[in-house]
């Protein structure tokens, strides 16, 4: 019995660290994109082996004017590698459904969770369309961003901007799901949204059918903005100076 007490405790610590995380989409300059599972503002990648394993592999897509192209990323050992890049005007969307269900208790009631981390890349600001259960999109003006949610503008989300120099600043969304922020920096922006769906369901596990009591939703908005100020460099990863002593 106390063994089973501990194991719940540490999966509900577990999954309670998980939901502060988020994946998001990378590219370097000439390179295939990849999504990353962590802490973007605090410049935190999940690895493998390591916490990265628990995330799953995640589904991805290429939006362009030729069309969608479809992918699963492949793990490497900071994240997950796609098969292709965005060019100027394309997106890149990807979602990660295979979290592990985690336990929450409602009053007397012992429930189960769902973790369903998203994200979004795009290489301007032209309005798009959504996509994503929960979508962070371009609006069409300077820093506008507009929430989505089962292809819905979602009213009074907090939506935060971050940088991995550990700057952010959070707004809510106004009826039409829109929010405004200045961008004064060169550089990568992240955007972060999370939404909690209340209605129970079904999925489909490794061993069969999972059933859980809510969704929690959490989608990300990668955006690199080519002018501005000069790029505030990044805050040191974690344990950084740690593992450069050993």
């Amino acid at each position: 019995m106390k063994s089973s007490a501990s194991l719940a405790f540490a999966l509900m610590a577990f999954a309670t660290a998980a939901h502060s995380h988020q994946i998001w989409i990378e590219q370097a300059p000439g390179q295939n994109a990849s999504v990353r599972f962590g802490e973007f503002a605090e410049n935190l990648r999940e690895v493998s082996p390591g916490t990265l394993d628990k995330l799953g592999v995640p589904s991805a897509a290429l939006l362009s004017a030729k069309g969608e192209q479809a992918a699963d990323g492949v793990k490497t050992g900071d994240g997950y590698t796609l098969p292709f890049q965005a060019k100027r005007g394309d997106a890149i969307v990807a979602q990660a459904p295979h979290y592990p269900l985690y336990p929450f208790k409602r009053g007397d009631q012992q429930l189960t969770g769902w973790y369903f981390p998203a994200a979004r890349l795009v290489t301007d600001l032209a309005p798009q369309a959504p996509k994503l259960v929960l979508d962070v999109v371009p609006a069409g003006k300077a820093g506008e961003l507009q929430v989505f949610f089962r292809g819905k503008p979602l009213p009074k989300a907090k939506l935060a901007l971050v940088t991995q120099s550990g700057w952010a600043k959070e707004k809510q969304t106004d009826e039409q799901g829109k929010v405004a922020f200045d961008m004064p920096w060169q550089g990568v922006y992240v955007a972060e949204v999370s939404h909690q769906d209340e209605t129970p369901g079904e999925r489909l596990g490794q061993a069969g059918p999972e059933r859980y009591h809510r969704v929690d939703y959490v989608s990300t908005l990668t955006y690199v903005k080519p002018d501005g100020l000069p790029a505030v460099p990044a805050i040191p990863a974690p344990n950084a100076d740690k593992k450069a002593k050993q």
